[in-house]
Order: structure tokens, then sequence, then C-alpha cells
């Protein structure tokens, strides 16, 4: 069910895509500025917008480290060349349109400053899906960050640089401080993760070839 109604303590699938599937994450410069904007706004009190913040060296914590202050908790997230995915557990009254307003809007400026463009970056305002169980939750886990692997980029997630799988299966507090993700093993979430990369492509495969 599609909402833009953002309640605390609630969990949301957010992604949205570029403009004409323009490819605005080509460049690993680009994601990592996306990823930035990202961290940087998460933050209930941002005193200044990133292009001047960013002329002094920022001292941000880890985009998956959670903290008070936080508007929300990152629970994953991926890039992808033309669009992204999010997964976020809302922790503050913040408004979270807002939120995505800030980092869409200057995400849109710095990449048409870099290419000197003008016009819209972005498809259409970004679609939010609430998350309404743990079932959901893990398989929305499992899909977001198969996503480099059903598309073909990639032959297993963790060679995806731009998500957060990586962080998943090599950092012991990422299991353990994301508690929501109800798999507190690192090998048992690896299988469940990587044990549907070849169903996923074939469902991908069967809806690409129903629409042909």
């Amino acid at each position: 069910m599609t909402t833009r109604f953002f309640p605390k303590g609630e969990i949301f699938h957010i992604c949205n895509k570029s403009i004409s599937n323009y490819q605005i994450f080509r460049k690993e410069r680009w994601i990592f500025r996306f990823l930035t904007t990202i961290n940087y706004y998460n933050f209930i009190q941002v005193d200044k917008c990133l292009s001047k913040a960013i002329r002094e060296p920022l001292d941000l914590p880890d985009i998956m480290i959670n903290n008070h202050r936080r508007i929300f908790s990152l629970l994953a997230y991926c890039i992808m060349p033309d669009h992204y995915h999010l997964l976020v557990k809302l922790q503050s009254e913040y408004s979270f349109s807002k939120y995505m307003n800030n980092i869409e809007n200057s995400y849109s400026r710095y990449f048409n400053t870099f290419n000197r463009r003008k016009g819209p970056l972005w498809q259409s305002q970004f679609r939010a899906v609430i998350v309404e169980d743990n079932v959901t939750l893990l398989h929305i886990h499992r899909y977001i960050h198969l996503n480099p692997t059903t598309s073909g980029f990639v032959e297993k997630p963790e060679e995806w640089e731009w998500s957060s799988y990586k962080y998943f299966i090599t950092e012991k507090r990422g299991l353990a401080e994301h508690k929501e993700i109800s798999i507190n093993s690192i090998g048992r979430y690896k299988r469940f993760v990587e044990n549907q990369i070849d169903y996923q492509k074939t469902i991908k495969g069967i809806r690409r070839s129903l629409l042909e």
C-alpha cells in the first residue's frame, strides 16, 4: 500500500528513478555525492545546505550507524545506475517528505551543475511503501541487496560497491544493531540472500518477456 504519511516508528521502502532512465549514478563520484547527501541531511538539525557545508571537511558518521539525532535508521540501501532503494525506520517526528525533498533537490542541483544541464532529474515523486510485518521486511531487505545481480551487473551481491550488503555480511555490528532484521547470524543471512539469486533473475526475465 503506497502512502505519503510517515509516522514515527514505521518502516518504509523508498525508491525513485531518473527521468527517461538517465544514468544519474553512472560515475562513482556521483554515487558518493548522493550517499553523502543522504547521510548529511539525516539529522534533525542541519544549519546549512550541503553545497556550503562541503566546502569544509565533513565529519559524518558511517551512513549505517544510528544515533538519536538521526531522522531515521537506515536498514538497507542500494544505488543503481538510474535509481535508488532505501529501507528506513523513522525515529523522529521530523517531516520525512521534507527530508526526501532536501536530498533529491540537493542532488539535482549538484548533478545539473556538474553536467551543465537544466530541468528535472527524477521521473516522479519518490515512492514510499510501508512495511507492515517482519516477513515482508526480510524479503524487501533481500530484494534491495539483490538488485545488482538481478540486473546482471555482478554475479554476487557483495561485488557491488554501492549497497549496504557488504556491511551486513562483514560487520558483526550490522545485524546486531539492526535488530529489525530478524536473522542474527551473518552466515544465515548470507545464505538467505544468495540462495535467491537465480529465482529473482528468473522472475525479472518473465516480467520482461510479458512486457515485450
